[in-house]
C-alpha cells in the first residue's frame, strides 16, 4: 500500500507514475481465450472482461476469489439548499443501516460474496456550502485522499467504489460541469427524486457554484477541493491506490464516476484499470461515462447508489472469470477447432 499523501502536490507525483497495464498476461489471456471450446467473440464482454482482469491484476489466469465493495459516506453543506429529497441526517441513519445488513448493497454482497466495508467521514461536521466557499482546505481533502488510499489493503482481487451522502448528486454535477463543460441543465438530475421548482433551485446552485470556483481551479485536484466532498476525495484516493496496488476498480454510479473524472482529467490513462458497473438513470452518469469513455456493463435504471451498480457488476466478473479459467480448450475437450 502507497504511503499516505500530505498535499495535492503529491497526488499530482503520483498521477505521474502510475503503473501501466501486464502486456505479459494480457497476450495469455489472449492466447487462451483462443483455445476455448467457442467461436471467437461468442461470449462478448465476459471476454473483455477476463483479459482486461488479468492486464490490471497482472497475472493469468485472473481471480476473483476476494472482491471487495467499499462505500465512504460524507455529508455537504451545500444539503441546507434544499438540493435533495432527504434531510442530511440521513447520511448517517444509512450508514447505520449497512452496519445492520439492512440496506441494498448488504443483501448484493451476500450473493455476490463480496466483502463490504463502510466508511464514515466525519460525518457530523459537512463540508462548506459550495455556493458560498470551497468545499474543503487543502488539507482536509489531501487526508481525505489517503484517508480513501489506506482502504485499498492487499489480498483484494477486486474493489467496487460508491458512497453515500445526501446532496451527492448536487456535488457531482458540479463537478463533471466544472471538469467538462456544458451548462447545469446537461449534468443535474432529480437525485433522490426532487422535480419542478426543486429541481430548478438545484440547477442554479450547480450553476452557482461553478461560476464561483471554476475561473480559481488550476487544475483537477483544485476543483475536487472546492466543489467535491470528503466521501469524493476518499474514492479518488481509493481508485488511485488501487491501480498502484494493481487491483481493477468497478465504478458505481454518477458520484463515484464524477469522482474517478478527477482523476481522468488529470490523465486520461488514470482510469484504465475501471470499469463502469452500470449506468445510473441520473442523466449526467451517461452524460459522463460518454465522455469519459467507459460504456456501463449493466443499464436497469438504479439510482441507488451505496456502490449497488458496481457490486452487481462484480457477480458477471465472476462469470467473466469462471468462463476463461474453466472452461475446456478445443484439444482438451476434443472438440474440433475452427477451419483455418
Amino acid at each position: 500500500m502507497p504511503e499516505p499523501v500530505t498535499d495535492l502536490d503529491e497526488i499530482r507525483g503520483l498521477i505521474a507514475h502510475l503503473p501501466g497495464p501486464d502486456l505479459e498476461a494480457a497476450t495469455a489471456a489472449a492466447v487462451r481465450e483462443r483455445q476455448l471450446t467457442k467461436p471467437a467473440g461468442a461470449l462478448g464482454r465476459l471476454e473483455e472482461l477476463a483479459a482486461w482482469l488479468a492486464t490490471w491484476q497482472g497475472r493469468h489466469p485472473p481471480t476473483l476469489d476476494h472482491p471487495r465493495t467499499i462505500v465512504f459516506a460524507g455529508n455537504h453543506g451545500v444539503a441546507a439548499r434544499g438540493v435533495s429529497a432527504y434531510p442530511a441526517a440521513v447520511t448517517a441513519q444509512m450508514v447505520q443501516n449497512f452496519i445492520a445488513g439492512g440496506a441494498a448493497v448488504n443483501q448484493l454482497c451476500r450473493v455476490i460474496d463480496a466483502d463490504l466495508r463502510v466508511y464514515e467521514m466525519n460525518l457530523d461536521t459537512p463540508t462548506a456550502d459550495i455556493v458560498e466557499a470551497p468545499a474543503m482546505s487543502e488539507k482536509e481533502c489531501a487526508r481525505a485522499i489517503a484517508y480513501g488510499m489506506m482502504a485499498v489493503e492487499p489480498g483484494i482481487d477486486a474493489l467496487a467504489v460508491g458512497e453515500m451522502g445526501i446532496a451527492n448528486t448536487t456535488i457531482a454535477a458540479a463537478l463533471c460541469m466544472a471538469l467538462f463543460g456544458g451548462d447545469a441543465v446537461e449534468w443535474t438530475g432529480p437525485g433522490t427524486g426532487v422535480v419542478g421548482a426543486a429541481l430548478e433551485q438545484k440547477r442554479e446552485v450547480v450553476a452557482a457554484a461553478v461560476a464561483r470556483h471554476r475561473p480559481a481551479a488550476a487544475d483537477p485536484f483544485e476543483l475536487l477541493r472546492r466543489l467535491g466532498g470528503l466521501e469524493f476525495a476518499a474514492m479518488a484516493g481509493a481508485i488511485l491506490a488501487a491501480r498502484m496496488g494493481r487491483v481493477p476498480v468497478v465504478l458505481d454510479g454518477f458520484s463515484a464516476g464524477a469522482a474517478a473524472a478527477v482523476l481522468y482529467a488529470a490523465d486520461p490513462r488514470a482510469l484504465d484499470h475501471c470499469i463502469a458497473g452500470h449506468v445510473s438513470a441520473e442523466p449526467g452518469h451517461r452524460r459522463l461515462l460518454d465522455r469519459i469513455g467507459k460504456p456501463a456493463l449493466l443499464d436497469l435504471g438504479m439510482r441507488l447508489g451505496e456502490a449497488s451498480g458496481a457490486t452487481l457488476a462484480l457477480g458477471l466478473l465472476k462469470a467473466a472469470v469462471a468462463c476463461h479459467a474453466g472452461m475446456a480448450t478445443f484439444a482438451e475437450a476434443g472438440v474440433s477447432g475452427p477451419e483455418a
